[in-house]
């Protein structure tokens, strides 16, 4: 889908919308950890995300939805698989 395609589309919008709120608040639960588990994103940014989607969903830009999913969503997207898959890793027992 396209930026034209995405904003015409109030249904995927929407969704999309929702998708971020919960990001936000998954990042809000996980607090500082977030930062240590996956450093890169703006992790302030991606909490306050949620705010403007909750309270301010009047003044949401598409245009900065679509620059979120199209560039930032993918590098989250990145330090969050590479978090897992660090945390999947077995620990080397202590002596």
């Amino acid at each position: 889908m396209d930026r034209t395609a995405f904003e015409a589309d109030s249904r995927t919008r929407d969704a999309v919308e929702r998708c971020l709120e919960r990001i936000s608040e998954a990042a809000t639960k996980l607090g500082p950890t977030a930062e240590m588990l996956a450093p890169g994103p703006l992790w302030p940014d991606v909490r306050g995300l949620g705010n403007v989607l909750r309270h301010a969903y009047d003044k949401i830009d598409s245009a900065k939805i679509w620059k979120i999913i199209s560039t930032d969503i993918p590098a989250m997207s990145a330090a969050a698989e590479a978090a897992l898959q660090r945390l999947e890793q077995p620990q080397a027992p202590h002596p």
